[in-house]
């Protein structure tokens, strides 16, 4: 007996001793208060405590009041003690309060963002500026470590520091240990018989480790993962008939250092059902036929798969939805016959109202104009709900390349059950720039320039560009202007002014110059949602500058021939282009593709043309990566006449340059006459000009030509001329053809404007036609990465040439920054 009665003795006085201060608050003898002190407070004030307080002057304070005083007092969170006194009638209330946050400081989180942690402390009550109290500290430990947990970090150490500060104040720190996600070692499946682990799990998010894991990270367990791929489990089986498909068990063991999972799935995966038959029931709204016509690919004796219900259900859905009925619901009722096993499939349609929409608003376009945005959109106001046009008016405003983001909802008209606004959100991005800056590639080295470039000139959607840009190869003075909506039916307009010094010779070209300019008017016009046509008119001259000795002869030549070094052209180029990517910058799905003619006009020195056909597709194999296939293909030829000239030339002498008894340098003689004196001792030389301008040829090769092969330097590639001394000097060709297969891993950074490709390119040019050899096609592969930085685009590749010649030109490291990516 004794030691229950130590045991009871020792439990009055705990409890005695806990109720001491509760008694000692509230034992107060009642009173009537004639006023209210509050002490203690710091930066609470008294006005607020007073909201609070359920006492008042005159009221009689006995201990269920006294009571009642501290419960609001201390459910304000303000305070860490309370205490009621008195002096005299006078109430006294003595408080400490909690202090406030002064700072509050992440430190180690990488998998879980800075800003999505501090907002999801600041719903719990845990922000800077906000009152600190412990027990808010602990719930987000106990939250930090659950969100670590479910990303199959188990290791994570969460370790909350407080620096107490002068007047009421803390630092808060959240240490964070993230630790390394346990790796899934081994996934089981029990039960399926009819289908291998390989083929169940191969679209799984969920896989052990494999020679991609270091990027995809699908070795990694994550309990978000896992339910996702549970789900694909049973859309495996549904998909392929097994009704009665049911998953039995679920298992996920760690090992005792937390860092391996292993887990397992029981199933029992039921006989395969076949279609008996499909019906259409309920309001179908169009003629039940054509409703039938859209399911009639579900034909009965087929195997039952619940993938193809839904996407006939979307099929219907959609249908319904473009005329006007956005809240339409189709319903596939089944029915199942186990003994015949089979499945009986009704689409019962259910239209709802018919919607219209009131009203088209916009946000986040603090710059560019509402009239900008609303020109774009395929849905309009008062007209009858469509999702393929409020989807492809999405799609058209993401392509603008003015929006980093484009989002759109519908938002129900209060009071109207068949009204509803749509609301496109947009996030603007820079859509030009105005700079003085600095550029450098290896192919023309250092560029300055000052440059006002904008897409999206004081938000009216017009494109204005001014440059001035200077470069060991060029210096170039221009203007561009274009009105993509010069007419409400989206006729563009356009001019372009331009004057340029090239030299060629320091762009890895034939040595020679030229001082061109040219005044450009072009227009365009929209066929379709995708298709396009150009038209562009101007009028340019082409100074060439050559110099004996330097400039190859076949390009002296062919100057002399024309009899003129300045060359005039009348101008007009037509072009069409399709564009069906799904977004500007960062494109995962859709193609490019442009056609141009450009044509010399008769009247021009030299009457030419050029073709050229450009097309890229990207084909999006999964969320980690995207191929992107892409052909270039040029050819140029004159249609005019021949020009031909016999010239007079003397002929050219060479001397020793280093003392070894070989002549091997070239002195040219005088510039050529015409004709020759009969007492002449040169000798005639008949020139022509066909073709072509070698001034307005192709060129591959490199980082940055028109026909690109990365691993090759820039140009070099195709015919060329190498004098006595074997000084090579690429001339181009007027055929190009060129070629790209990237694999593009856009998950790779979290940035949308970086990315990292691994490229397989091929191509050259041929003087001709008639020259084209596909054994001349060089090929490189390597990887390259582009980025949009702050200062500029750049673009850096590492490439290995896998076809090459001997006198080709390699460089393996190429980069440009300060140019188009």
């Amino acid at each position: 007996m004794t030691r229950p009665l130590s045991r009871r003795l020792l439990t009055l006085a705990l409890a005695s001793a806990l109720a001491l201060p509760a008694w000692a608050q509230t034992a107060l003898a009642p009173f009537a208060v004639s006023d209210i002190r509050i002490d203690g407070l710091q930066r609470i004030g008294a006005g607020t405590v007073f909201t609070y307080l359920p006492v008042e002057r005159g009221d009689t304070l006995d201990a269920a009041k006294a009571a009642e005083a501290l419960r609001a007092l201390y459910k304000t969170g303000f305070f860490e003690d309370v205490r009621l006194d008195h002096q005299g009638s006078i109430l006294v209330i003595t408080v400490v309060e909690r202090p406030a946050i002064n700072k509050l400081t992440l430190v180690g989180n990488k998998d879980l963002k800075s800003e999505d942690l501090l907002k999801g402390l600041k719903d719990i009550g845990l922000s800077e500026g906000e009152t600190f109290n412990r027990l808010n500290l602990d719930r987000v430990t106990q939250e930090l470590n659950r969100q670590y947990n479910n990303r199959g970090k188990y290791s994570v150490e969460i370790s909350p520091s407080v620096e107490r500060l002068d007047r009421n104040r803390v630092n808060l720190t959240l240490n964070i240990k993230e630790g390394k996600a346990a790796k899934i070692r081994h996934i089981n499946l029990v039960g399926n018989d009819s289908y291998s682990d390989e083929e169940i799990t191969k679209s799984w998010e969920s896989h052990t480790s494999n020679w991609l894991s270091w990027y995809k990270r699908d070795d990694q367990y994550s309990r978000e993962k896992l339910s996702g791929d549970i789900e694909k489990l049973n859309a495996w089986y549904l998909n392929r008939g097994h009704v009665d498909f049911s998953l039995d068990t679920t298992q996920v063991a760690i090992s005792p250092d937390k860092k391996d999972m292993y887990l397992t799935a029981g199933i029992t995966e039921g006989e395969v059902y076949s279609v008996s038959g499909v019906t259409v029931s309920g309001d179908t709204v169009l003629p039940k036929e054509e409703i039938e016509k859209i399911v009639e690919f579900i034909k009965p004796g087929s195997t039952f798969s619940r993938g193809v219900l839904e996407f006939a259900t979307d099929a219907i859905t959609a249908r319904l939805s473009n005329i006007g009925y956005a809240f339409a619901q189709v319903n596939p009722a089944p029915t199942i016959d186990r003994d015949k096993r089979t499945v009986g499939i009704d689409f019962q349609v259910q239209p709802g109202p018919r919607v219209s929409v009131r009203r088209i608003v916009f946000k986040g376009n603090t710059r560019t104009a509402d009239s900008v945005l609303r020109r774009e959109m395929r849905q309009f106001e008062g007209s009858w709900y469509s999702q393929a046009a409020i989807d492809r008016s999405k799609v058209r405003l993401s392509r603008l390349g003015y929006f980093e983001e484009v989002n759109v909802e519908n938002e129900p008209v209060p009071g109207s059950d068949d009204q509803v606004d749509v609301v496109y959100t947009v996030k603007e991005t820079t859509s030009g720039s105005i700079a003085a800056g600095v550029g450098y590639s290896q192919l023309s080295g250092v560029n300055l320039s000052l440059q006002l470039s904008e897409n999206n000139f004081l938000g009216t959607g017009n494109r204005v560009s001014v440059g001035l840009t200077r470069s060991t190869y060029q210096k170039r003075y221009d203007f561009s202007f274009m009105n993509p909506y010069f007419t409400d039916e989206g006729l563009s307009l356009g001019y372009n002014l331009w004057w340029r010094e090239f030299d060629y010779s320091s762009y890895n070209v034939a040595q020679y110059s030229t001082n061109s300019g040219a005044a450009q008017v072009f227009m365009g016009l929209p066929l379709s949602e995708s298709d396009s046509v150009s038209l562009m008119f101007g009028i340019d001259s082409n100074e060439i500058l050559a110099f004996p000795g330097s400039t190859p002869p076949p390009l002296v030549d062919y100057i002399s021939a024309v009899g003129n070094r300045t060359f005039h052209a009348l101008r007009t180029q037509l072009g069409w282009s399709r564009d069906t990517r799904n977004d500007y910058f960062i494109p995962v799905l859709g193609s490019t593709q442009s056609l141009s003619a450009e044509i010399a006009m008769p009247g021009s020195t030299v009457e030419y043309y050029k073709l050229s056909y450009d097309f890229a597709k990207y084909w999006p194999l999964n969320q980690a990566l995207v191929v992107k296939t892409a052909v270039n293909l040029g050819y140029g030829d004159s249609y005019g006449k021949d020009f031909t000239r016999n010239l007079c030339y003397t002929a050219p002498t060479y001397t020793d340059s280093n003392g070894d008894g070989i002549l091997d340098t070239e002195v040219p003689g005088p510039a050529p006459s015409d004709p020759c004196l009969p007492t002449s001792p040169d000798f005639d030389k008949t020139v022509t000009a066909s073709g072509l301008p070698f001034f307005e040829n192709f060129y591959a090769g490199g980082i940055a030509a028109q026909g690109k092969v990365r691993g090759f330097v820039d140009n070099t590639l195709g015919p060329a001329y190498a004098g006595i001394s074997g000084y090579r000097q690429p001339l181009g060709g007027s055929f190009l053809l060129a070629g790209s297969v990237e694999a593009i891993f856009p998950k790779l950074f979290d940035s949308p404007a970086a990315r990292v490709s691994a490229f397989l390119d091929f191509g050259n040019v041929y003087n001709g036609w008639d020259n084209f050899s596909a054994s001349d096609l060089r090929a490189s592969a390597g990887v390259a990465l582009l980025w949009r930085s702050p200062m500029g685009p750049l673009s850096i590749s590492y490439a290995m040439p896998l076809r090459k010649k001997a006198g080709d030109q390699i460089e393996r490291l190429q980069f440009t920054f300060g140019g188009q990516l």
